[in-house]
């Protein structure tokens, strides 16, 4: 199908070909007829994408703060791989548009096939022939009411909330700076609630499209001149409230809306500028000032946007999904006119020529641009190949390699050293968004690219499967690629609860040591870590292992912290340093004991700052600090391990000492080596040489389970024994030289 899309990193607009999304649970599958294009939001975007990386940098000094401290820590060249990946980012323009349903999604049932929905939402509602849109995110079209003007719906809810904001009753007088789109809607929307409205813009034909609109008093000109006669058309008064829709970098709307406004109104932003309050206007009138976020209350929360939980109308009124209805529902009343709002109709495939008009400098008079589609089902297609000219075919006896997932880190770290094993063939690469999938495809050399990843496991050419996704699919995909007859490399964590272990285990017991399965533990592949516990392979005791991991915070919403998608810092990131332990000691572990700090703030969560314990069957023991309340840029890893009268130090993976017999010998390497193309190497080298899983699945196994007890530990107080997977874990006093009390 086909799609526009902006690459960040270079601000290069096209129209690509991807593949077509998948119907999502908790949504719908729509086929677009008609998309808007947001001139002022999108030129934004593409001006920022068009910058050099310097102008990128300045624009975002909290960034170049934090790649200084990480480059630091872990060498100049892997930072600068890392912020060149996240910059060659395609980004799916749009986000207004409507359609008709062609699938629905399982908890989507109160939408069926053939229904008109207007659609909302950067990422979804964008300029593609075919998106895949959440339940809360679009609603049903009216009768009476075209698909065209449903297309509006993005731009009238954002206009809507504006307006709730305000709080203007009837009789109220407003005034509305800035008179594009939104402007243009918000004063209509106005004029709807019975309010008095003044409009102001710098654009004459602006000002009397408004005047056409209703709009009671309307000027083009200065802001000197605004400021007088708003003035006298409020009587002197001023006005109850006043809209900012304009997008401005400097505070100029701000000013003005200051003096415009009467003493005790409100002033509401939901454009753009810069937000520099003068406190001499603000405090002599007391004024309140609010920004008004996107379309209303669930606006950017996964939670609603993504998991479809709607917000209780006896406590929040006024949703983004109820906004979006209410919005389509003044059209169907035609008390919002839309229609001389349209100034361009442009097919999508003649979408790049209007975007080079549009995005330049006086756009020609260009309000409200919409994009056609055919209105057929070819574009349909979820499985995209290489174009002619560019296929070429494996070389003898090479594995044949699928990839399912392509995030970030992904594409940061583990395509690239992918790209470099020696004796593989790319075959294909899924992910949910076909945008990315199409990228990733073209810069890493791979035969296909699908949003549908079981494409990869239908395909009987791949030998090898790699899990990439986020935590909550690992499972899932795992037992699914094992059935599929393929080998397999998941991402840590290998699951996220204890069932889902069980269920893998018992898939891997099944199917015996062919094929492979291997969890990404990249850890114990570093150069380093090998180099560290080759100093103590004569050892006949014990080892006594210290870790400290200072991991910094992840906001409380991101999607690791949140238990159905991520698991928990516990089970998705710690599980890295538990199966180090491991790997030292050559050992399983069989009890732990934790204990969280209980911080102040709720920010970041208690059990993102946990000290726990671990014994092994040979006696080993580990100490592991992990916390989120340091600061990024002090030193994020240490390993320390006595063993017989010597001692090992591994330093943030650039620096290693071992220290025997009074002597010191050090290894220091100029960037940080974490093991990314060293597990890659032993997983396909195993595959050739048929040697076997290069990391023992019981490790994995036993890594996971030690998290869920982890969290029982916490839980209850006291030591746990591992068990087994899916049976009840057993408390025991004996670790740390408690005695077992007999209640256990």
């Amino acid at each position: 199908m086909k799609q526009v899309v902006q690459s960040y990193r270079t601000g290069q607009i096209y129209l690509d070909e991807v593949p077509a999304p998948l119907c999502r649970p908790g949504g719908v599958l729509v086929q677009t007829a008609y998309s808007l294009i947001s001139i002022g939001t999108e030129r934004s975007v593409i001006e920022l994408g068009r910058k050099s990386l310097l102008a990128k940098a300045a624009s975002r000094p909290d960034l170049v703060k934090r790649a200084v401290t990480k480059a630091r820590r872990e060498g100049f060249w892997k930072t600068f791989q890392e912020a060149l990946g996240r910059l060659d980012v395609p980004t799916p323009l749009g986000y207004s548009a409507a359609g008709t349903v062609i699938e629905v999604g399982a908890g989507a049932e109160e939408f069926s096939v053939g229904d008109r929905l207007a659609c909302i939402g950067a990422g979804f509602a964008s300029h593609s022939e075919f998106i895949t849109v959440p339940k809360n995110l679009c609603a049903k079209v009216p009768d009476g009411v075209s698909l065209e003007e449903a297309a509006f719906g993005m731009l009238g809810t954002i206009a809507l909330h504006g307006v709730r904001l305000a709080k203007t009753p009837l009789g109220s007088h407003v005034a509305v700076i800035g008179l594009g789109l939104l402007g243009l809607l918000t004063v209509q929307l106005l004029k709807a609630s019975g309010c008095k409205v003044f409009a102001y813009d710098l654009d004459p034909s602006k000002a009397e499209l408004a005047r056409s609109l209703g709009t009671d008093a309307v000027i083009a000109g200065t802001a000197s001149l605004a400021a007088e006669q708003g003035t006298s058309v409020s009587q002197g008064q001023g006005f109850d409230a006043v809209i900012i829709t304009a997008s401005a970098r400097d505070n100029q709307p701000i000013e003005l809306a200051a003096e415009l406004c009467r003493v005790r109104g409100k002033v509401i932003l939901v454009g753009v500028a810069h937000i520099e309050i003068p406190r001499q206007i603000f405090w002599e009138k007391e004024i309140e000032f609010q920004v008004s976020k996107a379309g209303g209350p669930g606006a950017l929360d996964p939670a609603y946007e993504l998991d479809g939980l709607d917000y209780p109308c006896p406590y929040v009124r006024w949703t983004e999904q109820r906004n979006l209805k209410a919005f389509v529902d003044l059209v169907a009343q035609r008390r919002v006119d839309v229609s001389p709002l349209v100034t361009h109709r442009v097919e999508i495939s003649d979408a790049l020529k209007t975007y080079e008009v549009l995005v330049a400098p006086g756009s020609g008079g260009a309000i409200g641009v919409l994009l056609t589609y055919p209105g057929t089902l070819e574009g349909q297609r979820r499985v995209i190949g290489r174009k002619a000219g560019q296929e070429f075919t494996p070389k003898s006896g090479q594995i044949q390699v699928g990839v399912i997932g392509a995030g970030l880190f992904a594409k940061a770290l583990l395509l690239p050293a992918l790209v470099k094993t020696s004796g593989i063939h790319l075959r294909g690469i899924a992910t949910a968004n076909g945008v990315t999938a199409n990228h990733a495809c073209r810069k890493f050399g791979f035969e296909y690219c699908s949003t549908d990843y079981r494409a990869l496991l239908d395909d009987k050419n791949i030998d090898a499967v790699m899990i990439l996704t986020r935590h909550s699919l690992h499972a899932k995909m795992v037992q699914e690629a094992l059935e599929a007859g393929k080998h397999v490399f998941v991402e840590k964590p290998l699951c996220v609860d204890e069932m889902e272990l069980a269920q893998v285990v018992e898939a891997s017991r099944r199917i015996g040591n062919s094929p492979v399965l291997m969890v990404g533990y990249n850890r114990r592949f570093a150069p380093l870590a090998i180099r560290l516990k080759s100093c103590f392979q004569q050892r006949r005791g014990p080892l006594v292992m210290s870790f400290r991991v200072n991991v910094g915070s992840l906001p409380t919403e991101h999607w690791v912290n949140q238990p159905a998608e991520g698991g928990g810092r516990i089970i998705g990131e710690l599980c890295h340093f538990i199966d180090l332990a491991q790997y030292f000691a050559d050992s399983l572990p069989s009890q732990v004991f934790a204990q969280s700090a209980l911080l102040a703030s709720a920010s970041p969560p208690a059990r993102d700052n946990v000290s726990l314990h671990l014994k092994f069957d040979d006696g080993s023991m580990a100490a592991i600090v992990y916390t989120a309340a340091g600061d990024r840029a002090f030193s994020r890893e240490r390993v320390e391990i006595f063993c017989e009268g010597s001692v090992g130090v591994l330093e943030d993976f650039r620096r290693m000492a071992f220290i025997a017999h009074g002597k010191t010998k050090t290894k220091r390497q100029w960037n940080q080596d974490l093991g990314y193309r060293g597990e890659l190497d032993a997983f396909f080298g195993s595959l050739r040489n048929g040697q076997g899983n290069p990391a023992p699945f019981e490790h994995a196994v036993a890594s996971s389970l030690a998290t869920f007890r982890i969290l029982d530990a916490l839980t209850m107080g006291q030591p746990v024994a591992l068990g087994e997977p899916g049976k009840p874990s057993r408390s025991s006093r004996v670790f740390l030289g408690h005695a077992n009390p007999s209640s256990v």
